[in-house]
């Protein structure tokens, strides 16, 4: 039986366009579940592949601990009119005779109308010396005044007074309305006080950080609990510096989603279901819902806990697995907490294969009827 040159170039074609499919892939977003699979520790991988489910939301419940030390919240607020290096100080000093020891001749008065606080936090007053005034409010720089006074001339009378409360300052850097710096005054000893004073935060808040560095401690709170725990609102201290930033956690969602790419926190805890919200959703012609990873370096600690272990040592690759199509899949994603540097992603449904081995196929096969086309037109022109 002899075969026409059509149907045998077909058949080349058809098997051509078969093996290229088969032997080259197809187009893909990513690995599939299989391959993440053959990649576990039980497959002599090097990444743990744990299923998510109560116990282990509970053990990975992880959140950054945020707020100050005992030594930033039981430090007192400073009183109003404590003074301090660099503040400025008006004196005056009445004296019980004509002839003073500072007054003139036609005053029984010496009005000393500004006195420095030094670095130190001494000042120099005539007779009576270099005198302590830090630490001290002004009722209690008048008594030392008078106290060196009184051996020199009768009975004198001293008025102290704090005329700028410059040598108490903060400084204010970040996401605040007026960035600068502040003197510590009598409305604005307190943290939250003295942030209202600069305009407030402009970020928002359910993301915002407040880190205050004092010396070389450095302390950071989420802004909403700076109002939730008035423990929190500590008192200022002069040399503070307070930074208000946005939180820096971000994980990265690649696969069958919405959006691919690193994506920042929108809240102090983000779950799985939040985070798949967040970058659209799945797609829902190719994503498959039983196949929801999450990639993570886990600290040993927990990994131990998660894994039911005690001799796992340094950071172990986990990738958590979460089936949205069981019954309770949406309240585990729902308390299955994302953490900082995750990575999301969610694999192809088998059938987005199909589709893609198909539309593959029938490129190949309409590229087979244009060979069979040009071969029976050849085959014509040729007289056969």
């Amino acid at each position: 039986m002899k075969h026409s040159p059509s149907r045998w170039v077909r058949g080349c074609a058809l098997l051509v366009a078969v093996s290229l499919v088969a032997s080259c892939g197809l187009p893909r977003v990513g690995p599939n579940k299989r391959e993440i699979f053959a990649g576990s520790v039980q497959k002599e991988g090097d990444a743990f592949i744990v299923a998510v489910n109560d116990r282990v939301t509970r053990a990975t419940a992880v959140v950054p601990a945020l707020g100050f030390s005992e030594s930033f919240r039981n430090a007192g607020v400073l009183g109003s009119d404590t003074i301090q290096p660099g503040d400025t100080l008006g004196l005056t000093i009445w004296e019980n005779v004509d002839d003073g020891l500072l007054s003139g001749e036609t005053s029984n008065s010496t009005l000393l109308e500004e006195v420095q606080v030094d670095g130190a936090g001494f000042i120099f007053v005539p007779y009576a010396g270099r005198l302590k005034a830090s630490g001290n409010t002004p009722e209690r720089v008048r008594q030392i005044i008078t106290e060196k006074l009184k051996d020199q001339t009768p009975d004198p009378q001293v008025q102290v007074r704090r005329l700028a409360g410059d040598g108490s300052t903060v400084s204010l850097i970040g996401s605040i309305g007026g960035q600068g710096v502040y003197a510590i005054e009598r409305p604005t000893r307190t943290l939250s006080a003295m942030l209202a004073r600069a305009g407030g935060i402009t970020i928002q808040p359910e993301i915002a950080q407040v880190k205050v560095m004092r010396g070389a401690q450095a302390e950071t709170i989420w802004f909403q609990d700076l109002y939730r725990n008035p423990g929190y609102d500590i008192a200022l201290r002069g040399g503070d510096r307070i930074l208000v930033e946005e939180d820096t956690r971000a994980f990265t969602a690649l696969g069958a989603t919405g959006t691919q790419a690193r994506v920042p926190f929108e809240s102090q805890t983000l779950s799985a279901i939040e985070a798949i919200a967040q970058v659209g959703g799945l797609l829902a012609t190719a994503a498959d819902p039983t196949g929801v990873f999450v990639f993570r370096n886990e600290p040993a600690e927990i990994a131990n806990q998660v894994l039911g272990r005690n001799d796992l040592i340094g950071a172990q690759r986990v990738v958590y697995v979460l089936d949205l199509t069981q019954p309770n899949g949406m309240f585990l994603a729902r308390d299955f907490v994302i953490r900082d540097d995750d990575t999301l992603y969610v694999t192809e449904a088998p059938f987005t294969q199909w589709n893609k081995t198909i539309a593959a196929l029938t490129g190949s096969l309409a590229a087979v009827g244009t060979v069979d086309t040009a071969a029976t037109t050849l085959g014509v022109a040729g007289g056969g």
